[in-house]
């Protein structure tokens, strides 16, 4: 009985620490402006010297690593579309600190799917 009140315990403990991922908010907070910047990797697109594929941004033409999210939180960053092969859009809030970006609010902006013009039938 012991040894199943110390692993129920146990068990509660990993996943309250495990809940405690980030700072990270799912919803922009209303009272901070959302930034659209470009986001990618860091090595790959923006040119950063880093230490492997990391998560970073661009903001009025200077590119930062970015904490409080990571490149693998988006999906695959290797994949055809993924932040090692192209540049995407981000609507963002957070500070830089100590010339990173500390983020609170991160959301990858899906690409407006453009409708084809209506054909003049004649």
């Amino acid at each position: 009985m012991k040894l199943l009140l110390l692993s129920s315990i146990c068990c509660l403990l990993t996943l309250s620490v495990a809940a405690q991922k980030s700072g990270l908010r799912s919803i922009p907070d209303p009272k901070l402006k959302v930034q659209v910047v470009e986001a990618s990797c860091g090595e790959c697109q923006f040119h950063l010297e880093g230490k492997g594929c990391q998560l970073a941004v661009r903001i009025d033409g200077k590119s930062y690593f970015v904490d409080g999210t990571t490149i693998d939180e988006h999906g695959d960053a290797h994949a055809s579309d993924g932040f090692c092969e192209a540049i995407k859009k981000a609507e963002v809030q957070g500070k830089i600190v100590n010339n990173r970006f500390q983020a609170t609010y991160f959301k990858i902006v899906k690409p407006e799917i453009k409708k084809p013009a209506p054909s003049k039938a004649g």
